[in-house]
């Protein structure tokens, strides 16, 4: 049965990341046929809420929903939409590869919050594994040299530094809350203010592209549920690794449908920013495993 749980969990997430990576790719399709940002960010949240409603209400019921954390779900929505926005708009700046590989710096930027926010221990090998990992982003990116778009490099780094913000928000809420509370309230808050912006600016399309609309708001609401879920039944040690499998469905869907290859700085630096990801993630596990036998030999 362990087995079995630790393959579920493995391949939810391998399972999210190519979901995410197919929206990844409809957005880019949306925006060239006249989508805005934020109709982009309306229908990514709508999808996702009317899709976590309807697991919701033929599950569990609409009470399970309940939350007496409502004040950090509310953070979670600012900083999430703003996340969400700032790694939209790479996608519409970037390459997929490109913007794939800059988003991949997260982990650098949790591991100094945790440091400076959480105040957990943090030697200098893991400072060392953040150093690498910066270096391997100014390969990518290459500031000045002008290959990238310098929007597009703040914007991406903007969206991991973000996105690692809400990881370190999400251990406080994660021990409360479950995973479809969670993203049902980030979806539904969220709608507030992207109503007012997308009826602000709301214009009529074709068909497709309402269907495009759709189909963003449901393959980010499936692959967000499926990486909540792969959490539960694994270890992050064991789940996020998976993650970088996103840049091969980034390389794949770039020249097949865009007809792009990354540039020979992102193969250079993309290796160069994974390892230090991993690593970085497999420190975290032995610090964990460290102190849970700690503990039980206390106890």
């Amino acid at each position: 049965m362990a087995q079995d749980q630790l393959s579920r969990a493995i391949g939810l997430r391998l399972t999210s990341v190519a979901l995410f990576a197919t929206m990844n790719v409809v957005i880019k399709l949306v925006e060239v046929r006249g989508a805005t940002l934020g109709e982009i960010l309306f229908w990514r949240q709508f999808g996702a809420a009317l899709l976590v409603a309807s697991i919701v209400g033929m599950g569990p019921g609409f009470g399970s929903l309940r939350t007496q954390k409502f004040s950090a779900h509310v953070l979670r929505c600012v900083i999430g939409l703003t996340a969400m926005s700032l790694t939209f708009w790479t996608l519409l700046l970037l390459p997929l590869a490109e913007a794939t590989t800059i988003g991949f710096s997260m982990p650098i930027f949790a591991t100094v919050l945790g440091a400076l926010v959480l105040h957990e221990p943090t030697g200098w090998r893991r400072w060392g594994a953040v150093l690498a990992g910066f270096v391997g982003v100014m390969i990518v990116t290459q500031p000045g040299n002008g290959h990238i778009p310098l929007l597009g490099i703040a914007t991406g780094l903007g969206a991991a530094f973000c996105t690692a913000c809400i990881s370190i928000l999400l251990r406080t809420i994660g021990k409360t809350e479950a995973g479809l509370t969670t993203v049902f309230w980030f979806s539904t808050l969220s709608l507030m203010p992207l109503s007012v912006v997308y009826f602000s600016a709301f214009k009529l399309h074709p068909p497709l592209v309402w269907g495009l609309l759709l189909a963003i708001g449901l393959l980010g609401g499936v692959a967000q549920i499926a990486m909540t879920r792969s959490l539960q039944l694994g270890a992050v040690s064991l789940v996020v690794p998976m993650d970088y499998t996103a840049l091969l469905w980034a390389t794949v869907f770039g020249f097949l449908i865009f007809g792009t290859l990354p540039v020979a700085s992102t193969w250079l630096g993309a290796p160069v920013i994974v390892t230090s990801g991993l690593y970085i993630v497999w420190r975290e596990h032995q610090r964990r495993r460290a102190e849970t036998q700690a503990a039980i030999t206390q106890a």
